[in-house]
């Protein structure tokens, strides 16, 4: 999980301060030089350290703040807003046009995955704003590229418009015009990336901007490269002007330092964020609610949001009544772990919960073989079965086993498992919540940490 190394040591370095009571100025320095350490370890630029920590020091050691009755609470809150104001205070959105469609150009270096990313960002603005996206093929030079886009604007059901190995800009001109006859509201250009920032690609792209006008240049960097996408952001917005960044693998950084420097290093925001392989694994970038995350405070909007999204209106009314009566069934059962699973790894989710409740998630995933034998066991039982697992017997169970290709002791240990999913339904309707631990239980495992 991105920042995982860097939450540890501030929650070290704010336990220390928490363990002292009252504060002198000294202890507040002693405490900054830790997290200066910290945000150095992350990766995050010395610059940038250096004047985030002296604006922090400046203001925790007022008088206001070392005379408080909860003078180290007080330290954290000013470094929670430091940090949300060094990613740029507030969620910065694309700028969209007034008539017509909305260009946005991709540009970045190769294997920063701006292909990719850039059809899962038009797959977003499908889902959640109600967008018609076209996806244009101006990368014409490397193998494949043409052919990647087509097959991710496939799995996201998104046209995908192309000309072969033409003009780029010409084929930008182009996708405009069938845009606009066919309804398109948004065009997403993935134009062409190199293995460094040269002149041949920069004049490239400054003849497209000058051609089709786009509302926002999207440069998508990638996290795990960490000062060199620091860098890149850098010579992108010099040589063409970006209006943001897309920032992708942040779930593959357990420093993160890229996400804290560009802001400061380049003036232009991070708007969003690639957290995952899935297509469907990228969000809005809020610098409140990821301060909160690396301070260990959890970011519970966005895990609201995120179930929201995953889980279907009437189905959560039919089982919130359902969980009411105790009437938990099998059906009712494997539903629910579908739809736990499309919120993503357990991982994911442990930066978004607050404190305890994060580290019982932390490197946890779903079991995907072990939910999938759910389902072939689940889907091998007839409707009656499933309403009234206790009818199941030595027969049934062997038809069951002999239909899913499993053994029973594999039917009767999702049985145990659904036993106890039933006993924690009772504890909810008597008032009391069960931990996390029975809701993952043989489903979620353990990630191993490398040493």
């Amino acid at each position: 999980m991105a920042f995982e190394g860097l939450t540890e040591k501030l929650n070290a370095a704010f336990k220390k301060l928490r363990g002292k009571g009252r504060l002198s100025e000294a202890d507040v320095r002693e405490g900054m030089r830790e997290v200066k350490l910290a945000l150095l370890e992350a990766d995050v630029s010395f610059k940038v350290v250096k004047d985030f920590v002296a604006k922090v020091t400046e203001r925790a050691t007022g008088a206001d703040v070392l005379e408080s009755l909860t003078p180290a609470q007080q330290v954290i809150k000013i470094v929670n807003e430091e940090l949300t104001a060094l990613m740029g205070g507030t969620n910065a959105k694309i700028a969209m046009a007034n008539s017509g469609p909305t260009v946005v150009m991709m540009v970045g270096l190769q294997g920063a995955g701006k292909t990719t990313n850039g059809a899962k960002l038009a797959g977003l603005m499908r889902r959640q704003y109600g967008k018609r996206p076209l996806l244009v093929a101006c990368d014409v030079y490397r193998p494949a590229a043409i052919e990647q886009l087509k097959v991710v604007g496939s799995q996201l059901e998104l046209p995908v418009f192309e000309m072969g190995q033409g003009d780029p800009v010409e084929i930008a001109q182009e996708a405009l015009k069938y845009a606009r006859d066919h309804g398109n509201d948004m065009v997403f250009l993935d134009t062409a990336g190199r293995l460094h920032v040269d002149e041949a690609l920069m004049d490239e792209l400054k003849r497209m901007k000058a051609t089709v006008h786009p509302n926002e240049i999207l440069l998508v960097v990638d996290a795990m490269t960490g000062q060199d996408a620091v860098n890149a952001a850098t010579a992108f917005d010099q040589a063409l002007g970006i209006d943001g960044v897309l920032l992708t693998k942040l779930d593959g950084d357990a420093r993160g330092g890229a996400a804290l420097s560009i802001r400061a290093a380049t003036g232009k925001p991070i708007k969003f964020v690639g957290t995952g392989e899935k297509l469907d694994r990228i969000e809005l970038f809020h610098p409140d609610r990821m301060a909160s995350r690396i301070l260990g405070m959890g970011d519970m909007l966005s895990f609201i949001e995120k179930a929201e999204q995953s889980f279907d209106e009437k189905q959560a009314k039919k089982l919130e009544e359902k969980l009411r009566k105790n009437r938990l069934t099998l059906q009712d059962f494997y539903e629910q772990l579908v739809q736990l699973r499309s919120m993503g790894d357990l991982s994911q989710l442990a930066g978004m919960m607050p404190g305890g409740t994060g580290r019982q998630l932390q490197n946890a995933t779903i079991d995907e073989k072990a939910l999938s034998r759910t389902e072939a066991i689940i889907l091998s039982m007839t409707p009656q079965e499933r309403e009234n697992p206790q009818i199941l017997g030595a027969s049934r169970k062997r038809r069951i086993a002999a239909g899913c290709g499993l053994q029973v002791v594999d039917v009767n240990r999702l049985l145990k498992q659904f036993e106890a999913m039933q006993e924690m339904t009772k504890q909810m309707s008597r008032g009391r919540m069960p931990g996390l631990g029975g809701l993952t239980h043989g489903f979620g495992k353990k990630k191993r940490r490398k040493k």
